[in-house]
Formats: C-alpha cells, sequence, structure tokens
C-alpha cells in the first residue's frame, strides 16, 4: 500500500495559489500548509502513475493488481522477477492462448524448464452427436518438463496452469523429469 513519505513536499503549494491579501492570514497559511502534507502523496502518485502500471517499476503490491488487470498468471511461491516477467509476457501469451506454443511459452515461464508439448497424433469426429468416437485410444495431451529440480516443481499449480492454457476439449497428462 501508499505510506507516506517523510520529508515529501509538494511542487504546488495550496498557500501560493490563494489571492495574495489572503496569504497575510496565519491561520489559512497553517491550514494549506497542513492540505499540502495531506495531498503531496497523490500528487506524487499521479505524476508517476506510468511508474505504477509498468511491471518492471510498479510497487510489488501493484504488480498483483496488473497481472490480475491483464490476466497474467502468478503464483504466491514465484520471486518479485519471476511475478513482474509472467505480467510482462501476459499480452503475448494471450495473444498464442489455445496453442501449442502458447501452452509450451506459459509453461516454459511458470517453471524455467525445457517444455515439449505432444499433441495427439489422432483426431476422430462424428456427424451425429450421439455416435460415439472412433480411434484406438482416447487423445491426450502430454506435456513434459524437463528441470534441474523435479522435486521443487508444485504440481498442482502446474497442473492448474495447463488446464487453463491448453485447448478445452483435450485432456493431458504432464510430465516431469531431470534435465
Amino acid at each position: 500500500m501508499r505510506r507516506d513519505v517523510e520529508g515529501l513536499r509538494t511542487p504546488y503549494p495550496l498557500g501560493s495559489l490563494v489571492p495574495g491579501f489572503m496569504q497575510e492570514d496565519g491561520l489559512l497559511v497553517r491550514l494549506t500548509t497542513g492540505l499540502d502534507d495531506v495531498i503531496a502523496p497523490v500528487i506524487s502518485t499521479v505524476d508517476c502513475l506510468d511508474a505504477y502500471v509498468d511491471p518492471l517499476l510498479a510497487p510489488p503490491d501493484f504488480v498483483d493488481w496488473l497481472a490480475d488487470w491483464v490476466g497474467a498468471p502468478l503464483d504466491d511461491h514465484w520471486s518479485d522477477p519471476h511475478r513482474r516477467r509472467s505480467v510482462l509476457a501476459a499480452v503475448s501469451l494471450h495473444a498464442r492462448s489455445g496453442t501449442v506454443g502458447g501452452l509450451r511459452a506459459v509453461v516454459m515461464l511458470a517453471t524455467g524448464g525445457d517444455v515439449s508439448v505432444v499433441e495427439p497424433d489422432h483426431t476422430s469426429y462424428s456427424r451425429e452427436p450421439t455416435d460415439a468416437a472412433t480411434g484406438d485410444a482416447d487423445p491426450v495431451l502430454v506435456v513434459r518438463v524437463a528441470v534441474d529440480d523435479p522435486g521443487s516443481l508444485r504440481l498442482a499449480a502446474l497442473d492448474e496452469l495447463v488446464e487453463e492454457a491448453k485447448p478445452a476439449h483435450l485432456p493431458h497428462r504432464i510430465e516431469v523429469v531431470a534435465r
């Protein structure tokens, strides 16, 4: 959250904005000086607004807000730089959403590992909605992740991430191996 900054002064003191004859009133000068202390953080925030919406410069609590705003995947266990990279990559990831390349990019961003995605090698269709699908086996999307320490991955979080990034109609399986 934003807090008062010790010694922060406003670049626009209210006392200098009132008519000259009112600047001689001691009570009004003290009142406007007190208001300057209240308004200074607001003016500072507005003056630096571009830094608040830049994931590389934003305060950490704003990075979470930006992630919600752009729909970036975040994990509470990620480091601050990792979270910022995820927010930065959100637009390009959304453009590739539902594709093999998009899924691979999301999993690489989340794990830092080498990722391969194996699509089902067959498809089936039916002219009637009640017909059973044909084929030898159910199609399964396989996501293989090679990382240095497979035990360090949170599989439940990775499974949730893959579920959101893959095509909705395909079941999936995640395989994690040592690099």
